[in-house]
């Protein structure tokens, strides 16, 4: 069934752009002819009216096909051109996705910051922003890289995309230079626009950055949903339909949401590994203090924004079942399932290491000791989850090992490897992180309202409430039941998740009210919860090209699905042990980017002293 949700946060930003490409393009009500040149003769075939809309006549004729492409019509370098595109295009997306990121929340924290009028949220927004404003460069580079990559290795391909998006292209370098003025002006202007009036003027640069920002993030998503499910155009690749057609395809809005939640949270993680190093390299109490309370406040954005990420990593593959049940049967029950496994280490890596971090960070309040009885009993839950996440349905046994087994299944744990078990284990896992959230918040509170004892009496029984439906759900739906009914049983779950995180943040936020606060020793924990920090951002960018290649790969032998196949040599899906590496190699090559980044930052924070000679101090351009 085709989802009709819609992205409300990009819905506004969304028509401005349509408006936007309709001026530049000059879009009639009658569609969009193409004039392209040159053309494959076998190319020039009539199109059918059912093909075409009912497009005849003159306009039938100008309309021009996708390529049918050989294998000499690639360029031969000796190497595989994949495997380079793959690398380079993975680049470009870990930092596009971390300056994209970035200001999101540092505008956040930046009004937070003006609103209570405490300097130090300005101060953390603005060397957030540092990290950004030098990954911003590199993002650069490598979306060059990639785009000259792409013309040289694959330019057919290119030039059959130049005409489906047309104009397009133009309108994302507009608003690339754009981002990157206001991208300089907001920065370089913080400490200029800090007070009074002024401060309004840079929070409306920072709005109008992330607008700008998301608005590129949704027009480059529709390169790549387009790719996964063609749409604005017919079954021989002409395009029949204007420029919002070809946009909206139904994968567009669930990559939308996708991209744009994961993208927070990835950036979160990072910046949490910026406070890390600069917290272990700190000399003194204050600025451990500092970098602390600013790697607490990453941990925090990057867990709150992944806690929802499931769902719309959900809405994503339903829809995708829905356009192609082949892309969904490959993704999930073939070749590409095994993938899945490792994701489910990772997405544990992250609760896990987000976890410890909170428990670790709780000795810092003197009132933690009345929650710590359940951190092990969450610590059980999320072992078990992971235990049953990562079970295999599918494992390669000997003939012997069969007979032994009485069947190609596990008799015990063969039913832990379907979806119903699984699902029962993310959304167990992700309730009880969000249970360390609250008793973490709750750990520095004395509350004080009179109706204390009936809320936390509420908020155990919508605890006790979701698990339950959690588990009857996945049990009852998933093993008692039609298949039909599986898929539909998550969207129970779900909501029993989503109920427990609503539920609990508006209880506790009423609770606070009026709540005694017990001091806090910010800089004092020890170094292993800063290692919880560094292993965030390490799952998260393994994670991130791990389903990357899950997404592309769907499309198997095709540039675009069912309309323009892939004869090159590359036309295949790579073996277990390629993506293994190929992941693992742009993972580490990002990482060391990532450190250079952070030793930029700190080295910009540096100020040498003046010589010294003969006990005076020598000015600096004296000395020159």
């Amino acid at each position: 069934m085709k989802s009709v949700l819609y992205f409300p946060l990009l819905w506004t930003w969304r028509r401005v752009l349509l408006v936007l490409m309709t001026a530049i393009i000059g879009l009639g009500a009658g569609g969009f002819p193409f004039t392209a040149s040159a053309a494959d003769p076998a190319q020039e075939q009539q199109i059918t009216a059912a093909d075409s809309g009912g497009i005849t006549g003159e306009t039938k004729a100008s309309l021009i096909l996708a390529p049918k492409l050989k294998r000499a019509d690639y360029p031969n370098i000796g190497v595989s051109s994949r495997a380079i595109v793959w690398v380079v295009a993975q680049m470009h997306l870990f930092f596009g996705a971390l300056v994209l990121a970035v200001p999101i929340f540092v505008l956040v924290i930046e009004f937070i910051g003006f609103k209570t009028n405490d300097d130090r949220y300005d101060d953390m927004a603005h060397e957030f922003m540092k990290i950004s404003l030098t990954a911003y460069a590199i993002t650069a580079l490598f979306g060059g890289t990639l785009a000259l990559s792409l013309f040289l290795l694959y330019p057919d391909f290119m030039n059959y995309m130049m005409r489906v998006f047309g104009s397009q292209m133009l309108v994302y370098a507009v608003l690339f230079f754009l981002e990157s003025m206001l991208l300089y002006i907001y920065y370089y202007g913080w400490n200029a626009l800090r007070y009074g009036n002024s401060k309004w003027v840079h929070l409306t640069l920072g709005l109008l950055l992330n607008a700008v920002g998301t608005t590129l993030l949704v027009v480059a998503n529709s390169w790549t949903t387009f790719m996964m499910a063609p749409s604005g155009v017919d079954s021989a690749g002409a395009v029949i339909g204007n420029i919002w057609e070809i946009m909206k395809g139904p994968l567009w809005n669930p990559l939308n949401l996708h991209r744009f939640i994961a993208n927070v949270a990835f950036g979160g993680a990072v910046v949490g590994a910026y406070a890390a190093f600069k917290f272990l390299c700190a000399k003194t109490a204050a600025d451990k203090a500092h970098y602390d309370w600013m790697g607490y406040t990453s941990n925090f954005i990057a867990i709150l924004a992944f806690l929802p990420l499931p769902f719309a990593g959900y809405w994503l593959m339903a829809e995708i079942y829905a356009y192609s049940q082949q892309m969904g049967i490959l993704a999930m029950g073939g070749i590409l399932a095994w993938l899945f496994v490792i994701q489910a280490v990772l997405i544990c890596t992250i609760l896990f290491a987000g976890n410890y971090y909170l428990w670790s960070g709780m000795a810092r309040t003197e009132g933690s000791e009345r929650y710590q009885w359940l951190i092990k009993y969450i610590a059980v839950v999320l072992v078990f989850g992971f235990l049953v996440w990562v079970t295999p349905h599918n494992v390669i046994f000997t003939t012997n090992e069969i007979a032994k087994l009485g069947g190609g299944h596990h008799p015990v744990l063969g039913p832990l490897g379907i979806m119903p078990a699984k699902n029962i284990a993310v959304f167990l896992m992700l309730i009880f992180t969000f249970l360390s959230f609250q008793i973490y918040r709750r750990a520095d509170k004395v509350i004080t309202v009179s109706w204390q004892a009936w809320g936390n009496t509420l908020m155990a029984a919508i605890y006790i409430v979701a698990c339950a439906n959690v588990i009857f759900a996945g049990v009852y739906y998933g093993y008692f039941t039609n298949t039909v009914y599986k898929v539909g049983s998550s969207v129970m779950q779900v909501a029993s998740t989503l109920a427990v995180i609503v539920a609990g943040s508006v209880i506790d936020t009423l609770m606070f009210k009026g709540a005694k606060t017990l001091p806090s020793s910010w800089g004092k924990v020890s170094d292993r919860s800063q290692y919880a920090l560094f292993a965030l951002p390490v799952a998260f960018t393994w994670l991130m090209a791990l389903m990357g290649y899950v997404r592309s790969s769907v499309r198997t032998h095709w540039h675009v699905y069912t309309v323009m196949k892939d004869n090159s040599p590359d036309n295949f899906i790579p073996t277990l042990a390629t993506v293994g590496n190929t992941v693992t190699f742009a993972t580490v090559l990002f990482l060391i980017f990532l450190l250079f980044i952070f030793w930029i930052a700190n080295l910009s924070g540096i100020k040498q002293k003046p010589p010294v000679s003969a006990g005076k101090i020598v000015p600096a351009e004296s000395a020159a």
